[in-house]
């Protein structure tokens, strides 16, 4: 829908999406209604950075009455769809969407989408930079959605010539009905049961990034992954895939051989770059390469953007971020790891003795091959948050043959990092890998890191 003039819409959630939303429809002729679960009071601040539109603030919880006089409902990603509201909206057949999905309605130019149940956001951040040297001069790179800035505050300024990168989280994808021009899945592992229940709700919420693809689209895929590449009988256009050694057989894919990064299209091998160039510790990062080659090969930029877009990067913030030296001991910033197979990969990426902080909030996922590489590579276990004890759990009934010394339950993460410090010793690294979201004691991921650094910094 492009004609947004006398709609009455209700959004739910004032976070970034649904702000960044709200703004768009009410410049666009819409009658917005905004509601969230916060008082007035906790939300005064970002009340005002809306001041100057005419929008109507419904809060302090979610009430059915909201729903009064609605055409349509749009979720910001943190509300669930079995939230009593929503399900009564659908319940009285009243649409219900997303930002995303009016973005992706809205924007002229064709959009790469990238989901997984891990790397996505490095991999994004990758894509982007290779985008904006793709762009040259003449166009404009876009790189948003799940991560940083909701691209529909930008749409009315993006051009049919422009790149537009576009990381899509499973709770986004819910809703969507549209899928990109070039749309990839780097992995479907355990993650987000808390919010879709099973398994295969979850894979079903990432196959829509590819569902509503045409035969003129492409798809890109993970050959290492089961969960990702299952998806490829399902697919309509074009499938080119990633993976750590080339696979006979297939059509467009990029490798790994002789310490270089490849691409392969059946008729020729080319070579990227040597994996030396590579500044990303781990071979999850490796896979976040491999992947992003294989999406700017697919959109048809030449080596010189790929190179550039990988050569000089050291990483997003907050995922496996070196935070400083201390008592000889390495500090790093992973608080963006909030699955358990998130932590396992950090763990995989250092050879030296692990200290390790791991806790928050659970999602409802397994720890259990958390806590048999955790007894096999971590020597200091340091536990905080809701999730501590349920991890100690698993860390209890695999114990046997364990080279961990220590294991350590502390009340939040500032307790967590001063018992860290007592442990530390020249040669170790000290890693913050949580495991767990943040929510049980910060507002998101980013602030969790922010903290945490802030406490190392403060360390003497």
């Amino acid at each position: 829908m492009n004609n947004w003039h006398g709609l009455h819409v209700l959004i739910l959630g004032a976070a970034r999406q649904g702000l960044a939303l709200a703004r768009y429809l009410s410049e666009q002729g819409a009658q917005v209604s905004l509601n969230d679960r916060q008082t007035d009071e906790q939300l005064e601040r970002t009340k005002s950075s809306l001041a100057n539109l005419p929008i109507t603030w419904i809060t302090g919880g979610h009430p059915l009455t909201a729903l009064e006089g609605i055409d349509q409902v749009f979720l910001s990603g943190g509300v669930p769809v079995e939230n009593p509201i929503v399900k009564h909206a659908l319940e009285t057949g009243i649409p219900v969407s997303n930002d995303t999905q009016v973005f992706m309605e809205t924007v002229p130019a064709p959009v790469i989408g990238i989901t997984g149940s891990a790397g996505k956001t490095t991999t994004t951040t990758l894509v982007g930079r290779m985008a904006k040297a793709a762009a040259g001069t003449t166009r404009s790179a876009w790189i948003g959605g799940n991560i940083g800035n909701p691209l529909i505050a930008d749409v009315s300024r993006i051009q049919a010539s422009d790149l537009v990168v576009l990381e899509v989280s499973s709770f986004q994808l819910e809703q969507m009905t549209i899928s990109p021009a070039i749309g990839a899945v780097l992995n479907i592992t355990p993650n987000h049961l808390d919010r879709h229940g099973t398994m295969d709700a979850y894979t079903a919420a990432k196959a829509r990034i590819l569902q509503f693809q045409s035969s003129n689209d492409v798809a890109i895929l993970n050959r290492d992954d089961a969960g990702s590449f299952a998806l490829a009988p399902a697919c309509k256009g074009r499938i080119l895939s990633f993976g750590m050694q080339q696979a006979a057989g297939l059509g467009g894919q990029t490798f790994i051989s002789n310490h270089r990064v490849f691409y392969s299209d059946q008729k020729a091998a080319i070579s990227l770059l040597d994996i030396a160039d590579i500044q990303l510790r781990g071979n999850h990062n490796l896979m976040n390469v491999l992947a992003a080659c294989c999406i700017a090969m697919a959109a048809g930029w030449d080596q010189s953007a790929i190179r550039e877009g990988i050569v000089d990067f050291t990483g997003v913030p907050h995922r496996l971020q070196f935070v400083r030296d201390f008592r000889g001991a390495k500090w790093y910033n992973d608080s963006i790891a909030t699955a358990p197979e998130r932590s396992m990969a950090a763990i995989r990426s250092f050879s030296e003795p692990i200290i390790l902080l791991a806790g928050g909030r659970d999602k409802d996922l397994p720890w259990q091959d958390f806590a048999r590489l955790a007894h096999e590579r971590v020597t200091h276990m340091i536990l905080f948050g809701e999730a501590a004890p349920k991890i100690k759990t698993a860390l209890d009934s695999c114990n046997v043959g364990s080279n961990t010394q220590t294991l350590d339950v502390c009340s939040g993460l500032a307790q967590a990092v001063e018992k860290a410090a007592g442990y530390a010793r020249p040669g170790y690294v000290v890693l913050l890998s949580p495991g767990g979201t943040s929510f049980d004691e910060f507002l998101d991921f980013e602030k969790r890191g922010e903290a945490f650094t802030k406490w190392v910094q403060l360390l003497s």
